[in-house]
């Protein structure tokens, strides 16, 4: 069950399958095969397959997040070839496990101050394309998408063919329609593009403080959480 933690057998097969797409992403980069980078990507291969499959387990039919870098890790530089193509090569092998298990990824573009890998929907869009599958799309935030892109509403329409999820959050994260996020026009683009998907709002509380400090929420967004779930 996927609130069971696996157990050792579980886990070791999970490292070994992660491992083998691994290396056959590595032998393609040799620049991989330095210390601790191909550990790195066995981590995140198995953490993105568990991930799947814990979707599947609960019957939830789409696993979404920005499974592309970790939140918050900015080297301070652009990203590399390097990387995009070891982005591109892991996904490929993981569209095959998403779609046995029937469930899609949407990968999420973040902003600039998260993560230095994917911002925009252009970004995420070509990242798509490159991989080549149909059960890896993309999640829109317009939280996100208000820092980054010139209209959030067009980023909608450049992301279309990979929409799989929507985040509909205010610019503060507050209460959907109290700032600024241009939501007719957000609205208008969705139904242009025919999604017919979820709208989920994301907004942060401070009942899990570890999750308050990584979103870096200072205050409250609302009178309440009600308020913003309302």
């Amino acid at each position: 069950q996927g609130d069971k933690p696996m157990s050792l057998e579980q886990a070791e097969l999970a490292r070994l399958v992660a491992l083998n797409a691994a290396l056959r992403v590595a032998a393609r980069h040799p620049s991989l095969l330095v210390p601790g980078a191909l550990q790195e990507l066995v981590r995140a291969l198995a953490f993105v397959r568990r991930g799947i499959e814990v979707a599947a387990e609960i019957g939830a039919d789409t696993f979404v997040g920005p499974y592309c870098s970790p939140v918050g890790y900015l080297p301070g530089r652009r990203r590399t070839q390097d990387e995009w193509k070891w982005c591109v090569e892991a996904y490929q092998e993981i569209g095959p496990v998403c779609q046995r298990h029937g469930v899609t990824i949407a990968l999420e573009p973040l902003n600039r101050f998260e993560t230095y890998f994917l911002n925009l929907a252009s970004d995420g869009a070509r990242l798509c394309d490159e991989i080549g599958h149909p059960n890896i799309g993309l999640l829109i935030d317009t939280f996100h998408a208000n820092i980054e892109e010139k209209s959030v509403a067009d980023a909608y329409r450049t992301a279309a063919r990979h929409l799989r999820h929507v985040h509909t959050c205010e610019n503060d994260r507050g209460i959907p329609g109290s700032g600024h996020v241009d939501w007719d026009g957000v609205f208008a683009a969705l139904s242009e593009i025919g999604y017919d998907g979820y709208l989920t709002i994301e907004s942060f509380g401070f009942a899990i403080k570890e999750i308050a400090a990584a979103a870096c929420i200072w205050r409250d967004l609302a009178p309440s959480t009600d308020d913003i779930a309302v």
